[in-house]
């Protein structure tokens, strides 16, 4: 005789084993399928390339997989001329350095610029060697400020790069903490480089998890063992686990970089295609 109370139990047992079969692998295969679908790149790493044929290696560039653009200077050309050529390349700028004394002197017409351009964000280098103390980390804070105020205004964000010395303490603090706590979270943004935060022993996902939401774009950018920038997979920074926690930064953005390739083009085209294969 069937117990049929005893034959409901092991139907739900059952059923219950082959939900989760069905469906906790699957959030876990979702979790670590997700790629960066739109690879950028900080055109810095071209500016040689750049500078001797700009329509020729930004179709190079697209040629490449490369979709967004992060310009560091426009080698003569007017907004118009540069919208043209993304136009037609398929191309888009998301953002661009701008110096620090630009967005002082000429923040007007840099945001002029932008606009004509499409971009979203005007990101800050670095600062002047000489203007590194913490009193002055204040007065670039506040310049941050007063220019995000003006770019909100016009649709547009001010963001800040770093390098390794913001990392660098000075009275238990760090140039880059007193940026982080002294700019305005509604008007400032950061773009961290991450090869010059783990060069300083800096802990990419720490600064993340201290400030969510702050981080719209990062640089990607390899170190190996000896501390060398390399091309992206050629070292030993584990990206999977820092694009990992893109939700918790806000990472919209992800431009690879090479500050000094021994040649440019093979060098983006290997970290194209790293990036484009790194689940996360």
């Amino acid at each position: 005789m069937i117990n049929l109370s005893q034959s409901r139990r092991q139907f739900l047992k059952k059923s219950s084993v082959a939900s989760l079969m069905v469906f906790l692998p699957t959030a876990a295969i979702q979790a670590q399928d997700r790629k960066v679908n739109r690879i950028g790149l900080q055109l810095y790493s071209l500016r040689n390339e750049m500078a001797s044929d700009f329509d020729g290696t930004l179709q190079k560039v697209a040629d490449l997989g490369y979709t967004e653009m992060q310009f560091a200077g426009y080698h003569g050309r007017s907004p118009e001329q540069v919208k043209k050529i993304l136009d037609q390349l398929g191309l888009e700028s998301p953002a661009a350095h701008v110096s620090l004394e630009l967005i002082k002197e000429d923040l007007d017409n840099q945001i002029d610029i932008a606009q004509k351009i499409g971009q979203k964000y005007l990101v800050v280098p670095s600062i002047p060697a000489d203007e590194r103390t913490l009193s002055h980390y204040e007065k670039h804070a506040e310049t941050l400020n007063m220019a995000g105020e003006k770019c909100k205004d016009a649709g547009l964000t001010i963001a800040y790069h770093n390098h390794s010395f913001e990392f660098e303490t000075q009275n238990n603090e760090t140039g880059y903490e007193y940026l982080l706590s002294l700019t305005d979270t509604s008007l400032v943004s950061f773009e961290l480089d991450l090869y010059w935060a783990i060069n300083a022993n800096v802990d990419p996902i720490s600064i993340f998890k201290k400030n969510p939401g702050r981080f719209p774009m990062v640089h990607v950018k390899d170190r190996n063992t000896e501390g060398q920038m390399v091309d992206v997979g050629r070292g030993v920074i584990d990206f999977s686990e820092i694009f990992s926690h893109s939700e918790t930064a806000g990472i919209q953005h992800y431009f690879v970089e090479h500050d000094y390739p021994d040649d440019g083009i093979n060098s983006i085209a290997y970290s194209y295609e790293t990036v484009s294969n790194i689940n996360f």
